[in-house]
């Protein structure tokens, strides 16, 4: 009987032990010859596009077939032109990577109709780090600490992309949990236009960067003491930030604290990649490894240190679970939320 039953087993077993190198070859002979095209939201120069262009010079060593890439910068709408774009209109075969801003699917939540897409239906590969979101300001403006900040007479004006970034949410839930004296000034294309708009005196200063970019692509200015880091808007203070305080220290009431959490928790988790709906499994699975070991490539990881970009990535499976538990969220507080953020 039992050998009788190990003959019948057999072809099972051994059809098995196909299945995954045929898949494997299927997805070689698919990605040979192709090119994979990332969608950048945010404008050239800035911290999506830094990261973006820093992977893509690596990866295709890492997908079967060894397929070319290139970067297509695609900025409009607080970076919902590319979103839209990957989750309604881009190839649903794996030949385009979406990275846009996350907290874009909040704005879903809320039932923003500009939102033209449902974020548990993306495919995610991942990001490269967390950000330590903070708020910068310029020499020329005076505010060179939070204390100047807190105490000053005239509202300071920080720029932003729109809403669904960290530059506009997380600055008016700042706004609505602190006592600091601010004006948004949106509709910049990405954190580069803001970046050349405050050096140019055009604004005070910004809350749309993460430590991880800023000190990366404001460099120069900030060793020339041309900017300063004022406030952080996460729960835990960055390392490299010692003396710069935590917005949390600032906040009014129980409800600002809950506030600032929310927001600590959506807007540093932005840097997301992701891909339409649809694109077939396997070819999900590989690209999401692909992009992992990417990020631990030695000559990329020596190329972000020599840049200063920090890369501690988060996996495909870890984003999607965050995704998810933003769904989770009471609505009590999303609709608080929501009210804050569809102020003016």
């Amino acid at each position: 009987m039992a050998k009788a039953l190990g003959v019948l087993l057999l072809p099972i077993f051994i059809s098995a032990s196909l299945v995954t190198p045929a898949l494997a070859a299927s997805v070689e002979e698919f990605y040979k010859g192709k090119t994979i095209q990332f969608i950048v939201g945010g404008s050239a120069g800035g911290g999506y596009d830094t990261y973006t262009r820093l992977i893509a010079r690596y990866f295709a060593q890492y997908v079967p077939g060894k397929p070319s890439t290139v970067v297509q910068n695609m900025p409009g709408a607080a970076m919902l032109i590319a979103a839209n774009y990957v989750f309604n209109s881009a190839p649903r075969d794996g030949t385009v990577i979406g990275h846009w801003s996350g907290p874009l699917i909040l704005q879903q939540l809320m039932g923003n109709p500009a939102v033209q897409f449902e974020g548990r239906k993306f495919g995610w590969l991942g990001m490269p780090t967390s950000d330590s979101l903070i708020c910068i300001t310029t020499d020329r403006s005076g505010i060179k600490t939070a204390e100047d900040w807190r105490k000053a007479k005239t509202r300071v004006k920080l720029g932003a992309i729109g809403p669904g970034t960290s530059g506009t949410d997380d600055t008016k839930l700042l706004a609505a949990a602190t006592d600091f004296p601010l004006q948004l000034v949106e509709g910049y294309k990405g954190t580069a236009d803001i970046r050349i708009a405050a050096e140019q005196g055009e604004l005070d200063g910004t809350c749309a960067f993460g430590w991880q970019s800023a000190k990366v692509t404001w460099a120069n200015a900030l060793q020339a003491r041309q900017v300063h880091v004022v406030l952080q808007t996460m729960l835990e203070p960055h390392p490299e930030l010692k003396g710069v305080p935590l917005a949390l220290d600032y906040a009014k009431t129980e409800e600002g604290k809950k506030l600032l959490r929310i927001a600590s928790e959506v807007y540093g988790k932005q840097r997301l990649y992701s891909l339409p709906p649809q694109v077939p499994e396997q070819r999900v699975r590989t690209l999401q490894k692909a992009f992992i070991d990417t990020l631990k490539d030695p000559q990329l990881l020596a190329e972000a240190e020599k840049t200063k970009l920090e890369i501690d990535p988060v996996d495909g499976p870890g984003i999607e679970k965050m995704v998810n538990g933003l769904y989770e969220i009471e609505p009590a507080i999303v609709n608080r939320v929501k009210q804050l953020l569809q102020s003016k």
